[in-house]
Parts: structure tokens; C-alpha cells; sequence
């Protein structure tokens, strides 16, 4: 299901459209690595929301394909694309690829309410793709957000391995506008305090650069001076002097140096219409199960976004289907977003594009009203508790393996920091070094 997927991947928030995408050619989302169709699904997801926050706007083209042998799933990014945002019908706005198949709007670019905006891209083949307009409606912004434990948090289909369903259902009140149709989405984001920043396969994390073909007394491998913070797989050479390293899979986990924060967003969608609650106090309305990781606090965000008439229809699909659709049940045909091939209207295209002004507010979770083990503590019995090992139980599915002070490892390095070595926060969109706002020591 979604909830397994996410949390045994920790994918970002690209994989949680794909995911949705081809939920109506299959029965079930599950894990990418245990997925065998048997049909070929080769479609186009196309995942971008234009905000009025002056945070990183950013379109994600991919393409979801079944190996044509082995029916397995995979996703692959789509590269070298023109990819550009239409503003008002008249500014042309370009984007520039990030990372493979996301593509970023100037970083002082953000949206505005009243303002159209519109996508259009080209695929290094040529194919032109072109969404409807979409304006940008005003958001009411959120009055308050509370928080409650609940041991069944978690809805049947989101639960984590063995049914564990704990958690804390958030709740938030918002004053819904009288003189217009509303059409709500809710989206959360949550820090986690990380203290396990690199995992290293068959090889150890080095501070510093290793210096090529240099050993001592063929057991070190020598370190220099520049600084290098990657794991170090060594190659066998087949030289006399290098040393010996241990074969076959192993791991080591290196702690953060500095504070570190994880990042986790929600991959559920929850949709609304204020058809029968027109300028009434929306109270207590949930909008996110936070799930109990880890006994330590935590900071939620809560997002609460506009969305266009057209673009609650579609999610509110993919929503329904959410609440219904179990492993047994029947996929229902593709529902087509608002993004065409400008030269084939017979190409499905799955996602999107839409413009959404976001009330954001956050809100600390302390925790202290849980009661039993968080899922990090339920850990297989005769393992050794390391800091921050239930948190990182809750992403990895096992405990961490420090490098060892002794026996020695098999890869063992001369110079630079004392070992074990610790490593860096690197910033991304699922870790920051950086204290986020609301954040209480």
C-alpha cells in the first residue's frame, strides 16, 4: 500500500504522484521492488502546483513504464525538457532542470492570487504538451490547529508493518468565505530530530579525500587533506602493498555531526467542498495522522490550499478512490488531468497543473499524552539500542550498525579525524541542518 511504500523508500514527493497515477491500472500501490504487472503501463505523470509562498516552485515530468519482458515497474525522470510556465497568457516564465525530470522556476518567483497561469513543455523528442489555465483562487487562512494521541490513528490502509496504526490526528478551524464557492486541499510536512546522517555499503564514511595508490603497512588506507564527507569503497587494485578488505554485503551507519532534522511529507490526499458549509466555521477538521515514530517531539506543518473548481474534481477522484479501493477491488478507468499532447488528444497524460494560494501554520506535537511504544521501540529482541535508533528504525526497518572501534573494521583509514568519523547534514528536501522555525529544544 502507499503508507509501506513511503515509509520503507522514503522517496520524495514525485513518487507519491506516480504512485497515484497508476493506482487506476492497478489494483494496489505497492513497493516497486515486489511489483510484477502483467501488462506494459508506459504514461506520462506530469506533477506541478504554482504557490504564493516564496518557497522553491518546481514541475516534475516522469514517465511510469512496465519493463516490456518482465512486467516489473519501474519510474523514469524525464530529462532535457523545455519546460515553461505561462503567466496571464502573455509572460513567459522558464524553468530550469534541477535534478533529473524536476525543473525550477526562478527562485524569486512565486504566484499570486487572481493571476493564470498555465504549463507548457517539449520532450528532447519534439512531443509538445500543453495544460489549461488555471487561476489562481484565495485561500482562507487557518485560525487554529490542535492535536490528539489516538492508538488507531492511522486509517487500516496506512498502516505500518504488523497493523501498527498509533499516532496523532491533527485538527484545524478555518472561517470559510460566504461570497464564493471554496474548494479545499490539505497537505502536512514534519520535522523529525535525525541522528543518523550516512549509510555506508561495503565501504566507511571518510572526512577527508583518500590519496590513491597510498597505503601503510598494508593495512591503512592514507587520507589527505581535502575534504571529501562520501563513503569510501575502496577497488581492488590487485597490488602487493594494498590492503586487505572484507567481501560480500555489509553496512556501517555514521551519526550526525550537527543537529540534523528529517523531513516527511504526507502522501494521502484530503480534499473538500464548501457546498454544504458555505461561510460557516469549518471546526475540527482533520487533516493529517501523524504517525508515532518516536517517543521524542516533533513539528508539523499544516498546509491548507485553494484549489480550482477543475482541480478538486480531479483529486477528489483519486481521493474517493483513496477511502474505497482495496487489493480486491476493480481499477476504474484513467482519469485524464488537464495536460495534453498538443499534436495526439489519444496520449493519457496522468497528473495536474494547477496554481494554489497555501495558508501555512505549524504546530509542535510534544507527545506527552501517548501511551504504549512508539513503532521505532517495536524492534526485533537482542538488539543493541544506539541514540536515535527508533526514529531510524522507523525508515530503515533495522537498527543502526555503527562502525565498530574494535575488532577493527576491515577498511581502516590513516589520518584525518578520530574514527569512527561522524558525518554530515547534507541539506535536501528530506533533511535540512538548519533548526526549522517552531522548533522547541
Amino acid at each position: 500500500m502507499l503508507a509501506s511504500l513511503f515509509i520503507r523508500s522514503m522517496r520524495s514527493f514525485l513518487l507519491l504522484a506516480i504512485c497515484l497515477s497508476i493506482t487506476y491500472w492497478l489494483t494496489a500501490c505497492v513497493d516497486s521492488l515486489d511489483l510484477t504487472l502483467n501488462s506494459t503501463i508506459d504514461v506520462l505523470v506530469v506533477d506541478g502546483t504554482i504557490t504564493n509562498l516564496p518557497e522553491p516552485q518546481v514541475i516534475r515530468l516522469n514517465r511510469s513504464k512496465a519493463d516490456r519482458l518482465t512486467g516489473r515497474f519501474g519510474a523514469v525522470p524525464i530529462t532535457k525538457a523545455t519546460v515553461e510556465v505561462i503567466v496571464d497568457s502573455t509572460q513567459v516564465i522558464p524553468c530550469h532542470e534541477t535534478v533529473d525530470g524536476s525543473y525550477q522556476l526562478p527562485s524569486d518567483f512565486k504566484g499570486q492570487v487572481g493571476h493564470a497561469y498555465q504549463l507548457r513543455f517539449t520532450l528532447s523528442d519534439g512531443t509538445r504538451y500543453l495544460s489549461t489555465r488555471q487561476v489562481m483562487p484565495a485561500v482562507a487562512p487557518i485560525r487554529s490547529v490542535s492535536a490528539r494521541f489516538n492508538p488507531v490513528a492511522l486509517p487500516a490502509e496506512q498502516q505500518l508493518d504488523g497493523g501498527y496504526r498509533a499516532g496523532h490526528d491533527v485538527f484545524i478551524d478555518t472561517q470559510d468565505p460566504a461570497d464564493q464557492a471554496n474548494y479545499y486541499r490539505w497537505d502536512w510536512k514534519l520535522w523529525e530530530k535525525q541522528s543518523w546522517c550516512r549509510s555506508c555499503q561495503e565501504g566507511v564514511y571518510s572526512v577527508n579525500n583518500i590519496l590513491l595508490h597510498t597505503y601503510k603497512d598494508k593495512t591503512f588506507y592514507v587520507a589527505g587533506n581535502d575534504l571529501y564527507e562520501d563513503c569510501f569503497v575502496p577497488v581492488n587494485y590487485m597490488e602487493a602493498g594494498q590492503p586487505p578488505f572484507q567481501a560480500g554485503l555489509y553496512v556501517y551507519d555514521y551519526p550526525c555531526r550537527t543537529d540534523c532534522w528529517e523531513i516527511l511529507y504526507s502522501y494521502a490526499l484530503n480534499v473538500f467542498d464548501d457546498q454544504y458549509t458555505n461561510g460557516n466555521l469549518i471546526q475540527h477538521r482533520s487533516v493529517a495522522q501523524i504517525p508515532y515514530y518516536d517517543s521524542t517531539a516533533c513539528l508539523v506543518e499544516i498546509r491548507q490550499s485553494s484549489l480550482t473548481q477543475s482541480a478538486h474534481a480531479y483529486f477528489n477522484q483519486f481521493q474517493r478512490t483513496q477511502m474505497t479501493n482495496g487489493l480486491t477491488d476493480t481499477a476504474p478507468s484513467a482519469p485524464v488531468g488537464n495536460i495534453r499532447n498538443v499534436a495526439d488528444n489519444r496520449e493519457k497524460v496522468v497528473g495536474y497543473f494547477t496554481a494554489s494560494a497555501v495558508s501555512p501554520k505549524r504546530y509542535w506535537i510534544d507527545r506527552n499524552d501517548v501511551t504504549g511504544l512508539p513503532f521505532g521501540n517495536i524492534v526485533p529482541e537482542k538488539v543493541a539500542w544506539q541514540p536515535g535508533a527508533a526514529f531510524f528504525y522507523s525508515l530503515n526497518r533495522r537498527q543502526p550498525i555503527p562502525e565498530p572501534i574494535y575488532p577493527y573494521p576491515s577498511i581502516r583509514i590513516w589520518g584525518g579525524p578520530p574514527r569512527p568519523a561522524t558525518a554530515i547534514c547534507v541539506p535536501s528536501d528530506s533533511r535540512t541542518p538548519y533548526k526549522p522555525d517552531g522548533w522547541q529544544d
